[in-house]
Parts: C-alpha cells; structure tokens; sequence
C-alpha cells in the first residue's frame, strides 16, 4: 500500500472528519491537506468557521504529515497542538495544512497552517504547532 492510499485508509475511518464534511487533500511525504467545505453545520454564531471545525482539521493535517513519515506497521496519535486564530475565517471552504517540521523515532512535530479560501484568494487564518508520538497500530483497525 502506498503513502496516499495508507492515509486515506485512515482518514476514512475518523468518525468526526466525516461526520463534518472533511476530506483529504494532497498527500505526500511529510505534508497533507485537509479541506472542509463551508456548510451551516461547521460556523459559529456570526457565520464564521468555527474554531473548533477548524482546529479539528489543523489535528488532522498535521497527524496525518506526521503518519506520512512513519512506519507502514504503526499508527499515530496527538500528544500536545497549539493554534493561533488568526482572523475570521469565511470562505467557500477552508484547507489545513500540515508539514512535518521534524520528525523523530518517538514524536514528532508538525506546523499546521489553516487558510480560508474563496475563489483566487488563499488567507492564513490559522497557525499552529503540534507534536504527534509514533505507536503501534491496533491489529483490530
């Protein structure tokens, strides 16, 4: 199995990505995307993306960066992130994406980038950073 396909396999299998909408962008070692298109279901009060749909993504992108990097035999899991909101996001969907920053045996840690985007126009709406622990995988996933 390759890099794109192991990655898809996984993200196919989170709960909530589905549950809002996500799916899975570029993939390729070290960087993915994950883009959630607007909906009512994923804003706030004032119409915005909320940051808890948009920090969900963030999490994904970098983990699945991080997973890109690791070995085929094991899974990943989120040890610590940290996000900055950096404006509102509005747009006709917003993209996280997540790069390995440096990766280790043991953890590892990600940039995540959060941008809203609307026809030509990419903003950064959120930053972060986020440290992911290589684990074994669990035989019954």
């Amino acid at each position: 199995m390759d890099v794109r396909e192991r990655i898809q396999s996984s993200f196919d299998r989170q709960g909530l990505m589905a549950h809002l909408g996500a799916r899975l962008g570029e993939v390729v070692p070290g960087r993915v995307h994950v883009l959630l298109p607007a909906r009512a279901e994923v804003t706030q009060q004032n119409g915005y993306f909320h940051a808890g749909a948009t920090s969900a993504i963030a999490d994904s992108a970098g983990g699945y960066a991080a997973f890109t990097v690791f070995d085929a035999d094991t899974s990943v899991l989120t040890v610590e992130f940290k996000i900055n909101l950096l404006a509102p996001a509005m747009g006709k969907y917003v993209e996280a994406v997540g790069t390995v920053l440096k990766p280790g045996r043991t953890l590892t840690v990600c940039r995540l980038d959060v941008f809203a985007v609307q026809g030509e126009e990419r903003k950064l709406v959120a930053a972060g950073q986020q440290t992911l622990i290589q684990v074994d995988a669990r035989p019954d996933r």
